[in-house]
């Protein structure tokens, strides 16, 4: 590529960041670091009645979570600042202005009520009301209306909007990286309004504005600012402007059925849609953070809703990603969202951290339930459980008998507490009072050249032993679970299961 790679990620603060905006950040982040480029993210803010509080610092703290923190954004190498749309709105009446003077635009003075009349009588007669180059000279606009008593209105403090001029009968031939060649036709694209009268630009011109200032080259984005593609092209011809190279990512679709992934989807099934926790006065929507998933997982899975590199493999790291990743290996169809895979790569990822991390990590769980265990302990208990779990949070089902004595006893498995099994539960009892290094092989070795001995049937011991220390037939290797509640403890629970059963 001759010129710097420059891409950007520029959300509205109006609310938390969907998992969809965070995929069009990771494929910029990762497009940018393939390609030796930069990565910044400028925050849309024109739309001052959707402003958020709070929702800037959001995106930024999830970005920063995920990995994939921009180089240049508000307060941060702000080498084209402001980063902040608002902050800039002096720079967007100039650009209207040029629009304007070149013939590009013009002003229309329509109220919203005689639009909505228009609107109406359109409907009334079957058709739909389009703002276009049919109607334009026959509403109120400063292409019927002379330039003095245009200025007049302004002047007199008159509300307006500035319209884009499409020009008439041309077929427009643009590239998307990903979709490819695409034909519109400017009759059938209406007159979008650019700027308003008080003062702020609309997102169509703040946009192109500010990707040119800003250097962009290319802008990647999602599937449903498509239509807008035209405008954004001929906005850029407007102003004698080169423009940036365009791909338009595929949606994230439901994991049932058809459409794009929304917050409703996630409350229905019981999945996150934000990367992180997002709290109203409504209530608390929980986020991937919250809810134990490892940001290296989370853009592990984003990265391929839409995209892989042509093999089989899953797992990547975030430079693999940037390594490999390709635009033109995006996919146009939509990708289906599965939360049931999206645990399966939690899981690979907590396989890949060590004992003594996931041990620190579940010590708190630990420690709120009033249960003082030693670090040393810990680890082991981590390392004979971690295989079967997806997050820190399972530990506590999968590991709670090595903290506490079973209360009950699974009644399926208690079938296998015969007559004769409190004798032979007896007998073990002495065995193990005999046994001095009460380490897993040593009383492994010892307890099965007891029963090898007796002529005692593996099935007859091993099951209601396991039943008696766990309260079910499930857990890890049976001796290492003995080892790590210590001797005592595990005469007490065969006690109590001779009591109980």
């Amino acid at each position: 590529m001759s010129k710097q790679v420059r891409v950007r990620f520029a959300p509205s603060p109006t609310g938390p960041l969907h998992i969809g905006g965070v995929r069009t950040a990771l494929f910029n982040y990762l497009f940018a670091k393939k390609n030796n480029g930069v990565f910044y993210l400028r925050i849309e803010d024109t739309d001052q009645n959707r402003f958020v509080p709070g929702a800037e610092e959001y995106i930024l703290e999830a970005l920063d979570w995920l990995g994939i923190a921009p180089s240049e954004t508000v307060g941060k190498n702000e080498k084209f600042g402001p980063y902040r749309q608002s902050e800039r709105k002096e720079l967007y009446k100039q650009y209207a202005d040029q629009l304007i003077n070149s013939g590009w635009a013009y002003y229309a003075f329509d109220t919203a009520e005689a639009l909505d009349a228009h609107r109406k009588q359109h409907e009334a007669e079957g058709k739909t009301f389009i703002y276009n180059w049919h109607n334009r000279e026959k509403l109120d606009t400063s292409l019927v209306i002379s330039k003095e008593d245009t200025d007049k209105r302004i002047a007199a403090g008159e509300d307006y909007v500035i319209r884009f001029k499409t020009p008439v009968n041309e077929t427009l031939h643009l590239h998307d990286i990903i979709r490819g060649d695409i034909k519109f036709e400017t009759n059938l694209l209406d007159d979008k309004v650019l700027f308003k009268s008080d003062g702020m630009p609309t997102y169509h011109l703040a946009n192109i504005v500010d990707d040119h200032l800003m250097k962009t080259s290319h802008v990647i984005r999602g599937e449903e600012w498509l239509p807008s593609m035209p405008l954004h092209s001929l906005l850029y011809k407007a102003f004698g402007w080169e423009a940036p190279e365009f791909a338009h990512l595929p949606l994230i679709l439901k994991p049932i059925g058809n459409g794009k992934l929304s917050k409703r989807d996630g409350d229905k099934m019981g999945f996150p849609v934000f990367p992180l926790e997002w709290k109203t006065e409504e209530g608390i929507s929980s986020g991937y953070r919250e809810n134990g998933f490892f940001p290296e997982a989370v853009v592990n899975f984003l990265a391929l809703l839409g995209w892989n590199d042509g093999t089989d493999q899953e797992i990547f790291s975030l430079e693999e990603l940037a390594e490999k990743f390709d635009l033109n290996r995006v996919h146009k169809a939509g990708a289906k969202f599965d939360p049931e895979k999206n645990k399966w790569f939690n899981h690979q990822y907590l396989q890949k951290q060590s004992d003594e991390d996931l041990a620190k990590a579940f010590a708190p769980i630990v420690y709120e339930k009033g249960i003082d265990v030693d670090y040393t302990t810990l680890v082991k208990i981590i390392s004979s459980i971690k295989e079967r779990a997806n997050f820190v949070s399972d530990f506590w089902d999968l590991a709670d008998y090595f903290f506490v004595a079973p209360t009950s006893y699974d009644e399926k498995a208690a079938k296998n507490w015969k007559e004769e099994t409190p004798n032979l539960m007896q007998q073990l009892i002495s065995v193990l009072e005999n046994i001095g290094d009460f380490t897993s092989i040593n009383i492994e070795t010892i307890v099965k050249d007891w029963m090898t001995k007796n002529e005692i049937g593996m099935g007859k011991v091993m099951q209601p032993f396991r039943l008696s220390l766990v309260g079910a037939l499930k857990g890890p290797h049976l001796f290492d679970i003995v080892e790590l509640i210590g001797k005592d403890e595990t005469i007490k629970r065969l006690e109590k299961a001779i009591t109980n059963l």
